[in-house]
């Protein structure tokens, strides 16, 4: 630090200003800290993606390093031991930094190594928000949501609402390494301004559901060679009784590994289930091509182009028919850039069976058997048995 223009002191040049606020409200704070590390990698003949600027990638000939920054936690990984430490200490040099050791505990989600891949939970998370909700006895349930529940605006309204904006806030964040939990976060997530006692019973019964599977979470296995990217997108047609909006969920696997999932309220009403889907196929594709990008950045060629799933055939000959389009002028045009996309041979897309379509759990509560059979699908299992650590290994550290 040095004293501002306008207020040296003429006889303490080497004093500074006694900060009596912290500089973190300023809004060009972030701004300068990301250039002036940015500035740091790229000397250092990092990239910055295009696709997600908080990653920075190393190439060099056959050696590989990437780095995840998050404000000042940062997760980096590569293949030669001996080029990270050469980096690590460069980056010790420049910066106030603390090996955290291989990567365990990242913004409060467990990773953990297993004999075949990678584990990733928030089991302390989960922790804190049941004893928030002072349900740590509660009975546990097997479904997210009341089979073919809908929740409406009527109805007593709760008593306290900051508490129900609490607990579905919190049970935002968990969707992170549970996607079985995210159609019923993003029901009660709609009624935050209002709620009433039914969905307040309906976030309990999110929370008698997670009670009962603690120990789940994501695994990760590596392959070989790079697997396809596939997507199953659906569609739940005027799903919402309040606004006749349709709820929409996607997801994506690359291999055998599901790496982006969405469950969300589409902007429009949909005139026909044909159109709901169509719009849900143009929002997935949006993903998948972030996704395409993102792999093109850390090097990775797939196979093929990737597959869009749908369990409506008139939703995917609309994708690959113009003239079909005729009967849809009402669509907004940005969701026809899918036809673009199918023609110019960049995406397929290819029918489903929807007991097969696993995107269903993301789009309403189905019965116990098929929301356990979607539930498998999805890779959400229980914490492994720890031996052998496998596949890259990452490290975190943190700035000061």
């Amino acid at each position: 630090m040095e004293q501002p223009l306008g207020y040296i002191d003429p006889h303490f040049h080497n004093h500074v200003c006694q900060m009596k606020k912290a500089l973190y409200g300023l809004k060009q704070t972030p701004l300068a800290w990301f250039q002036q590390f940015s500035s740091f990698l790229i000397q250092l003949g990092f990239y910055c993606s295009r696709a997600d600027t908080s990653l920075f990638f190393f190439h060099k000939q056959s050696d590989i390093i990437y780095l995840l920054l998050y404000v000042d936690d940062i997760i980096i990984t590569g293949n030669n031991s001996s080029l990270l430490a050469s980096f690590t200490r460069k980056l010790n040099s420049e910066f106030a930094t603390k090996d955290l050791g291989s990567l365990s505990y990242f913004l409060g989600l467990e990773a953990t190594s297993t004999t075949d891949g990678l584990f990733i939970s928030q089991l302390k998370y989960a922790w804190d928000i049941l004893m928030l909700a002072q349900l740590l006895d509660s009975k546990p349930v097997h479904t997210t949501m009341v089979v073919s529940q809908h929740l409406s605006s009527d109805g007593p309204l709760f008593s306290d609402p900051t508490l129900y904006r609490s607990l579905v806030g919190a049970l935002q964040y968990w969707t992170i390494t549970r996607p079985d939990i995210a159609y019923a976060v993003n029901s009660v997530n709609q009624f935050l301004h209002s709620p009433t006692e039914d969905h307040f019973l309906a976030v309990m019964h999110i929370f008698r559901y997670v009670k009962g599977t603690l120990h789940i979470g994501l695994t990760f296995h590596p392959s070989v060679a790079p697997g396809a990217l596939v997507a199953y997108s659906d569609a739940d047609w005027a799903g919402c009784p309040n606004t006749h909006h349709s709820t929409f969920g996607y997801s994506i696997y690359l291999g055998n590994n599901l790496v982006s999932w969405s469950a969300k309220k589409q902007p429009i009403v949909s005139r026909s289930s044909c159109e709901s889907e169509y719009c849900a196929l143009a929002l997935a594709a949006v993903e998948l091509l972030w996704l395409t990008h993102l792999l093109h950045d850390l090097r990775i060629s797939l196979p093929q182009q990737p597959l869009l799933l749908c369990d409506k055939k008139s939703a995917i000959f609309f994708s690959s028919n113009p003239i079909s389009h005729k009967q849809a002028k009402h669509i907004e045009l940005d969701y026809h850039f899918l036809h673009e996309l199918v023609v110019a041979g960049k995406l397929r897309t290819q029918y489903v069976p929807s007991h097969l379509q696993v995107s269903n759990i993301l789009t309403k509560s189905v019965p116990r058997p098929l929301f356990q059979f979607f539930h498998s699908k999805l890779h959400v299992c229980s914490n492994p048995t720890l031996n052998l650590r496998g596949g890259v290994e990452a490290f975190h550290m943190c700035i000061h």
